[in-house]
Order: structure tokens, then C-alpha cells, then sequence
């Protein structure tokens, strides 16, 4: 977390990056890439991929210069940019078969992301979200099992359903809420709750 001091420094560079001084861009450019990139990286799983989204995230940062508020968090708002540049590659990815392989290999990386998500309060806000979308008794059995931890023999006795039902209410479950954060519209939001870990 940053001191008051050094939010005054943040400031002082974002208001003089607003001015077009290139040597305010720079400095945020070398305070911010390594973390981008990595985080980047994680997400489009291809270094080329990722520093060309790197590469435009900070083209975006010095075209919109004067507009950008330096009361803001600044991090923010480049994570924002990053986000939004993701979801956008894997919207076109989507539409070309020749990627479809590439789309298959990342839902597994996003799969292993919905417990994390689960282990912070913060985070669970889109899969609550993604919650309502499920069946009531669908969505009882997550809550139950995932949420609040229970084991499969409590919600077994609780529910009155088998074991076997359970593992196949969480199955149906952990599909729907997948297609949810792989929805265009959602992995903007599931990519910045990814990069607060």
C-alpha cells in the first residue's frame, strides 16, 4: 500500500504526464510494465501476445494523457485498459477456428480460478453474479459445498439427495459459471478481480 507521500508523487507525475511531458510517461511506463506483463502473460499465456497488448495499453495511456485524472488511482485505470484489451483479443480469437485449440487450453487456467475466487470476499462478487444464473437446487448445492464448505454427507443429509447428485449439481454448476466469466461481456471484470490477487 502506498503512503500519503508517495500518492503525492503518483499525482505529481500523473499531472505532469496530463502536460505531455514524455519523461512522466516514461517513468509510469517503467513503474508499471514488469507487473502488466506478468499479469499479462498469465492471461494470453503467449509472450508475443502479451507484449503486444503491453505495447498498446500504453499507446492508449499517452493518446488519452490530458484526460486522465490524477486524483484517480492510476493503476486502476491502466488495469482497466489492459482488461478491456484482453477481452477484446479473445472476442476475435473466438471467431477464427484456428483458435480454438488456444480458447480450450485457457478455460482450464479460468476453471482453476473460480476456488481462488471463492477465498476472497472481494471476489466473489461475480460469482454471486454468475450464481443467479444457475437452477435453485443447482445453485443451493455450490453455496452449500463451495461457499459455506460443507461436506458432500451433510448436504447429502441436508438436501436429501445422493452423493452422486451432489458431484453432479457441482459439475452442472462449475460449467455455468465458467461459460459466465467466459462471456465477452463479463472478462473484463473477471480479469481485474484476477489481477487485485
Amino acid at each position: 500500500m502506498k503512503s500519503k507521500a508517495e500518492d503525492l508523487n503518483y499525482t505529481a507525475w500523473i499531472i505532469r504526464l496530463n502536460a505531455g511531458e514524455m519523461i512522466a510517461f516514461e517513468w509510469l511506463y517503467n513503474t508499471y510494465k514488469h507487473q502488466l506483463a506478468s499479469n499479462l502473460l498469465k492471461l494470453v499465456k503467449t509472450p508475443d501476445v502479451a507484449e503486444d497488448i503491453l505495447h498498446d495499453v500504453f499507446v492508449k495511456v499517452w493518446e488519452n494523457r490530458s484526460k486522465i485524472d490524477p486524483e484517480r488511482c492510476f493503476e486502476g485505470y491502466l488495469y482497466r485498459i489492459a482488461a478491456n484489451m484482453v477481452a477484446d483479443f479473445y472476442r476475435k480469437i473466438s471467431k477464427d477456428r484456428n483458435y480454438q485449440n488456444y480458447l480450450v487450453n485457457i478455460q482450464e487456467t479460468i476453471y482453476q480460478h473460480i476456488d481462488e475466487l471463492l477465498e476472497n470476499k472481494y471476489r466473489r462478487e461475480l460469482i454471486e453474479k454468475a450464481l443467479t444464473e444457475l437452477p435453485p437446487k443447482c445453485r443451493t448445492v455450490f453455496q452449500l459445498c463451495k461457499i459455506e464448505g460443507r461436506s458432500y454427507e451433510e448436504v447429502s443429509n441436508l438436501l436429501q439427495i445422493s452423493p452422486n447428485t451432489i458431484s453432479n449439481h457441482l459439475n452442472r454448476a462449475n460449467k455455468k459459471i465458467l461459460l459466465f466469466l467466459q462471456n465477452p461481456v463479463n472478462l473484463p471484470y473477471f480479469l481485474l478481480l484476477l489481477w487485485t490477487k
